[in-house]
């Protein structure tokens, strides 16, 4: 049991017979499937493990053990000139020379799913970065995970009262509960980002090559592990940001501070920043600047239906409200500074009458008796 603890590649569940025993049998003698859900930070290579495996199952054909080797060799030949990472080569080596490896893997192109098996290698290799960050700042396995693979954005609420907006093809790593004097998570994708104030306990976000400070403020960070920049934009308050090299101590480059509507970007590649004071003049980021970092949450006699509006169109979400009875509710309030639940919590208070809401993913329920 211990072992398996120390499994960090697809190639570590396929060589462990206990594992391949309970994929094709589902005979579970060594509590895999317990393992699996009290380490949910490796569900996904578990998952990538089950799928090779599946694969196997596919029925061989008649050709000589020659052909299959040579056509097996050409196409490994083809995904390997195509990575040009020399992790993902060595991962590739490590495969090749496992005997049993070759024979499933020739099965799967002569099956037609070689392409299959470079897609799914090339994403293994993109998250690297990303499992490596956990691995070096934290205890992995207290971990959650959210995965966005809608079309749309999705809300993540945090134990401390902050929120994540996570776009899709995105994930968020976070702990369930921020223990410490610091508040740590961990995207690999593009979030916009709501503090909770809290000066004694920071909050950083780890993102691809860099880290991202700050204490209550609101701010967007876009870190696709296949793209070329690390790109942050602040809306509100102030954030400082710095390499994970930097922040290790490896070197004393100054960290970045960007205020309101500005906005920094690193070049991974040369790992190079560069502070943009007016997003205006980039166009690149001016034209990825999404609704939710335009719209204005200051209201002055607003009825409380085109609030509601605004915080829709701002994050992807569904509010119901019963109509009639607010129907002639009007606010006068300040929420730019708010993460999403702290501002529910104050329309409802200004509402009053016992007005409270719940919330189930993208769904927000208001529930009122109308205004006082």
């Amino acid at each position: 049991m211990k072992k398996r603890n120390k499994y960090k590649e697809i190639e570590d569940f396929l060589a462990d017979e206990s594992f391949r025993l309970w994929m094709k049998s589902k005979n579970d003698v060594a509590g895999w499937e317990d393992w699996t859900l009290d380490h949910p930070n490796r569900a996904k290579l578990v998952e990538e493990a089950r799928l090779w495996l599946l694969a196997m199952k596919v029925p061989e054909n008649n050709l000589s053990q020659e052909q299959l080797d040579n056509a097996l060799q050409n196409t490994w030949l083809k995904i390997e000139h195509k990575e040009q990472n020399r992790k993902m080569e060595h991962k590739l080596v490590q495969l090749w020379n496992t005997g049993w490896f070759r024979n499933i893997a020739a099965i799967l192109i002569f099956s037609l799913l070689s392409f299959y098996v470079y897609t799914n290698y090339f994403t293994a290799a993109s998250t690297d970065f990303y499992n490596e960050q956990i691995l070096a700042h934290t205890d992995e396995e207290g971990l959650l995970e959210q995965i966005n693979n809608s079309n749309k954005p999705q809300i993540i609420n945090l134990s401390d009262g902050s929120s994540v907006l996570l776009q899709p093809k995105s994930k968020l790593s976070y702990p369930k509960v921020f223990m410490g004097n610091e508040r740590k998570v961990y995207l690999s994708g593009e979030a916009f980002f709501e503090i909770s104030k809290n000066p004694g306990k920071p909050f950083f976000v780890h993102a691809n090559e860099i880290v991202t400070k700050v204490v209550g403020t609101s701010f967007r960070i876009k870190a696709y592990n296949n793209d070329s920049d690390v790109e942050v934009l602040v809306r509100t308050g102030k954030v400082k940001v710095n390499s994970e090299k930097n922040d290790n101590n490896t070197s004393n480059q100054k960290e970045i501070v960007l205020l309101p509507n500005q906005a920094l970007r690193f070049e991974r590649r040369n790992q190079t920043f560069k502070k943009i004071t007016d997003i205006t003049s980039d166009q690149s980021i001016h034209n990825s600047v999404r609704s939710i970092e335009q719209l204005s949450f200051d209201f002055t006699d607003i009825p409380v239906s085109q609030i509601f509006k605004t915080i829709e169109q701002a994050y992807s979400v569904e509010i119901d409200y019963p109509k009639e009875e607010l129907e002639k509710c009007h606010l006068t309030t300040s929420l730019n500074d708010q993460p999403l639940p702290e501002k529910l919590k104050i329309i409802c208070k200004s509402i009053g009458n016992n007005s409270s809401y719940t919330m189930n993913g993208n769904q927000i329920t208001i529930l009122s008796k109308g205004c006082n």
